[in-house]
């Protein structure tokens, strides 16, 4: 099968796959799908270096990278400096935080420690359309690298006009039919519905609603389905609802060549789709997550709202940080959709992508055989 998005990109399979992890991304490439790099949780220096890796390990293969536009981000966030930015943090959600990360044994860090991460976070990753700019500067120099995915808003013109004028196509997530014209005006090639299902920054309308909403508010432009896709008969119902192609996301945390330690693993596989959430407490935008004691904190009687993007992550990055580092099970609610209920052990990039198929064309097999029945 060809559509006309996977004839862009040399496809054999109608599957994208956004990852944080290179060696996922080259792996989704070289299997005949498509591997999207995540960008805003390293700092410039780490994705140049991740960057690198993705090219020298899949260099005949296309790519994508995410970058995050977020459309309510004020500017002047840009222009402060870190002190100024610390100060717009209330003092009742730092003791919050303090308060959680010794309840569950974790070193709480002093009024200095505090200060110098602030400074780390928002020097080399607050969410800003500035800080965008710097990954997508290297970027353009690839010539495999041949889709700009924004996530969270539409696209500032200037990188439109950069990414076509580098031969790139221009992918945008969307959560509302509303949505679709101002992305169109924009000059955006690709849209991708992105259902109340799936994992990460999501809308609260559910991609078998969506879609075929923004399929036909679109007219000719290429849409992608994405949300809860862990089966081959999902590919072949999104491709019903007038999808070109399918955006995945949880299913490939659960690979051998994902960066997920082995305690996230477990948490994954341990879950149903019941199992996860939509909080704003880890950005200040609702994010689904897994229900852990992080998530659970945050929605308890009492809790203070979580803050704006981008000061919610200034608040809670540290926190996310050490949980990492200690692998606190009893915080830890790592981001990832409903999926996750049929996951259930490792497996590795190329089995999930010969899975998908082989259902995905059984499926299409099956209801041939049933449409041309007498």
């Amino acid at each position: 099968m060809q559509t006309e998005v996977m004839s862009w990109f040399d496809m054999e399979a109608p599957i994208f796959a956004f990852t944080h992890c290179p060696d996922v991304a080259a792996a989704v490439s070289a299997n005949g799908g498509f591997g999207a790099l995540g960008t805003t949780r390293t700092t410039v220096d780490q994705f140049a270096i991740d960057l690198k890796w993705l090219v020298e390990h899949s260099p005949d293969r296309p790519f994508g990278v995410d970058v995050m536009f977020p459309s309510r981000a004020p500017e002047e966030f840009e222009e402060m400096t870190p002190a100024q930015i610390r100060a717009l943090i209330p003092k009742e959600h730092e003791e919050f935080l303090d308060h959680l990360t010794a309840e569950h044994g974790l070193p709480v860090s002093t009024a200095e420690e505090k200060e110098q991460w602030v400074e780390e976070y928002v020097t080399k990753r607050l969410r800003t359309h500035a800080e965008a700019g710097k990954r997508l500067e290297l970027v353009y120099e690839h010539p495999m690298a041949q889709m700009m995915i924004s996530a969270l808003g539409v696209p500032p013109q200037e990188y439109i006009d950069r990414a076509h004028d580098c031969g790139m196509k221009v992918a945008s997530l969307i959560g509302h039919p509303k949505h679709v014209q101002r992305q169109l005006d924009a000059g955006v090639d690709i849209l991708i519905a992105a259902g109340y299902e799936a994992g990460g920054h999501t809308g609260d309308i559910a991609s078998f609603v969506l879609t075929p909403q923004v399929v036909d508010a679109a007219g000719g432009t290429p849409v992608l389905h994405a949300g809860g896709i862990a089966k081959g008969r999902q590919i072949a119902a999104a491709m019903a609802l007038g999808a070109q192609a399918v955006w995945t996301g949880s299913v490939w945390l659960g690979t051998s060549e994902a960066e997920t330690t082995p305690v996230i693993k477990d948490i994954l596989f341990e879950a149903s789709s019941g199992d996860t959430m939509r909080s704003r407490s880890g950005s200040g935008k609702p994010v689904r997550r897994v229900k852990g004691g992080f998530i659970q904190a945050w929605e308890s009687e009492g809790a203070p709202r979580p803050l704006p993007m981008p000061l919610q992550s200034v608040l809670v990055e540290e926190l996310f940080g050490k949980m990492d580092k200690y692998q606190t099970r009893s915080l830890l609610s790592p981001p990832a959709g409903q999926t996750i209920g049929m996951m259930s052990g490792e497996t590795d990039v190329r089995g999930v992508i010969y899975d998908l198929m082989v259902e995905f064309g059984e499926t299409m097999a099956a209801m041939e055989e049933m449409f041309s029945a007498e």
